[in-house]
């Protein structure tokens, strides 16, 4: 018998998109944020990693896991826009040009926010 090569998911966590749309949903940031005792997790729920999506026994495992590699290179990773099904299908060719002049739009005013805010600077 071989070994078995499905993906465990006792340790799995939730994927990058869905932590990405739940940092930008205040609703649910709230919602997660709440502390609201839950006895079937790890320390009542009260020790909660919300861009890893972890929960832990005491706030010094929390702490301790906030300095690890494993933490910081997924808020580097959640930093970044994930990708959507428009882009997927512009890179397939459908409906690229709409989608291109979109984010040329959206580049175009990041660059005037970031002149405004530069004049507030001075």
């Amino acid at each position: 018998m071989g070994a078995i090569r499905r993906s465990k998911t006792k340790r799995r966590t939730r994927d990058m998109d869905q932590v990405h749309s739940d940092l930008r949903n205040p609703k649910q940031l709230a919602q997660l944020k709440a502390l609201i005792p839950d006895e079937d997790r790890p320390g009542l729920g009260q020790f909660h990693c919300v861009e890893c999506a972890k929960y832990f026994e005491s706030e010094w495992n929390m702490v301790q896991h906030r300095r690890g590699k494993n933490h910081k290179r997924r808020v580097r990773l959640l930093k970044e826009e994930p990708y959507s099904q428009k882009e997927a299908d512009a890179a397939a060719g459908i409906g690229a040009a709409a989608f291109y002049q979109a984010l040329e739009n959206k580049k175009e005013e990041e660059k005037v926010e970031q002149g405004m805010g530069a004049m507030e600077i001075e």
